[in-house]
């Protein structure tokens, strides 16, 4: 569950006409102070950046899920199903056996996945994949 000030924020974002990302960076930023001061850790920066963004539409944020081959089909699938449960506004219990399972997975992996260096790296990166992308379609 997503901290109060981070949701006023998010909402505070939305009301003053920022984009659905920028809210949605809110969450980001949650997850990755979260693994930062060892509540749970993340394999990569990318699997932090992730799970704020599932956070971030399961609260509400109109975010919508990545377009079709731009991810993996199971990722695409997971980002709808947290975002329909986002615009319906019934909120549904998590099993608590599995709920559990997931913290305690999240809490074997390694803290330091949300380092200065490694955020940079993730950046750097996908601003690559963004600029290649780029190239081939305005060819």
């Amino acid at each position: 569950m997503p901290e109060p000030k981070t949701l006023e924020r998010a909402k505070q974002d939305l009301r003053s006409g920022k984009s659905a990302s920028t809210a949605a960076g809110e969450f980001v930023r949650e997850e990755i102070h979260h693994v930062r001061e060892g509540k749970h850790g993340a394999r990569s920066a990318k699997q932090a950046i992730a799970i704020g963004l599932s956070k971030a539409r399961r609260a509400g944020v109109p975010l919508s899920p990545p377009a079709r081959g731009s991810t993996s089909e199971r990722t695409r699938k997971s980002a709808e199903r947290a975002y329909e449960a986002g615009q319906h506004g019934a909120k549904s219990k998590a099993a608590p056996r599995r709920s559990r399972a997931v913290e305690k997975a999240l809490e074997r992996e390694p803290k330091d996945t949300a380092s200065k260096a490694s955020l940079s790296r993730q950046a750097r990166s996908a601003a690559g994949r963004r600029k290649r992308a780029g190239a081939s379609a305005s060819r």
